[in-house]
């Protein structure tokens, strides 16, 4: 997987798919059978203590003392990071806190701490010290409505100070709304990646016309042998031979009034369902995987 430099990357796949494996490959928590694993430049695991420390991750939901207060769990996990002086841990834990939202809650025991304050906790341990690249593993996973604009807010932030971010999730509406770019697993396999843009625009192309004389509108393109139709407010017109500029200045010609014209987007889930259940058999047999390369690449 090629993650460009400051990218946000959603991982997609469905349950099985092997989603959590590959991260916990990527991060040293398992030795693959066979194949390699590199990441940031470093194989692994063997090279984990060169690679990890630039690394912050939240997999598969935070591991904290239940008898320890949220604070107290971070100073903690603060005292083993490598990168971060002894005499800054205080301070980088109650940047940490506040950054997630959890001052409020900080000297609070941690088995009072509901779903997504853990959820919370466990981020902010990952975000104890600037990274190159920070793995997040269902970030939002029990968090409200406000919770997950938070989260979303904090990945942006990421981003626009040239982290590069791996998420992982089932909700596709949530990659959709925080994700620059997409990688899609299939039984082990990526069966698709590159920009969210791309993925989006990767169904047959056509241009959505915004137009209060429709049924001319349509006239008026058939009659230049460009395939539309009727369409919620307006037109949908085939763009497999012509191209955007060409519909609207057809349109202007015949007199057409012309409000808004945007290409259609095929929406994440549809390319998603059409990744994943093309081949209901999964990949070739001699199609079998063997290196899993994590690297940033110049934008």
């Amino acid at each position: 997987m090629d993650v460009p430099e400051g990218a946000v990357l959603g991982m997609l796949g469905p349950n099985g798919s092997g989603k959590t494996t590959m991260i916990r490959m990527l991060l040293g928590l398992v030795r693959p059978t066979e194949g390699e694993v590199e990441l940031l430049g470093q194989p692994m695991p063997d090279a984990a203590g060169r690679a990890l420390p630039h690394v912050g991750a939240l997999v598969e939901g935070p591991g904290f003392h239940p008898f320890l207060s949220g604070r107290e769990n971070l100073l903690r996990v603060a005292a083993a990071e490598p990168l971060l002086a002894t005499s800054g841990t205080r301070d980088a834990v109650g940047a940490a806190l506040e950054r997630v939202g959890l001052s409020g809650a900080a000297d609070r025991k941690y088995r009072g701490y509901s779903l997504g304050m853990k959820q919370r906790l466990g981020l902010a341990g990952a975000l104890l010290v600037p990274r190159k690249l920070v793995v997040l593993d269902e970030p939002t996973n029990g968090l409200d409505p406000a919770g997950t604009r938070e989260v979303r807010g904090i990945i942006g932030e990421l981003r626009e100070s040239g982290v590069s971010v791996l998420v992982s999730s089932h909700l596709l509406a949530e990659v959709e709304a925080t994700c620059t770019h997409v990688v899609v697993l299939h039984e082990g396999t990526v069966v698709a990646q590159g920009s969210l843009d791309t993925l989006l625009d990767s169904g047959s192309p056509a241009l959505l016309v915004s137009t209060p004389d429709a049924e001319s509108a349509v006239e008026a393109l058939r009659r230049n042998r460009t395939p539309a139709r009727l369409a919620p407010g307006g037109v949908r017109v085939d763009l497999t031979a012509t191209e955007p500029s060409t519909v609207v200045e057809t349109l202007v010609r015949y007199g057409v009034a012309v409000d808004e014209a945007r290409r259609e987007r095929t929406g994440l889930e549809d390319v998603f369902a059409r990744l994943t259940q093309a081949d209901a058999d999964g990949p070739a047999p001699d199609a079998e995987p063997d290196h899993v390369v994590m690297r940033e690449v110049s934008s």
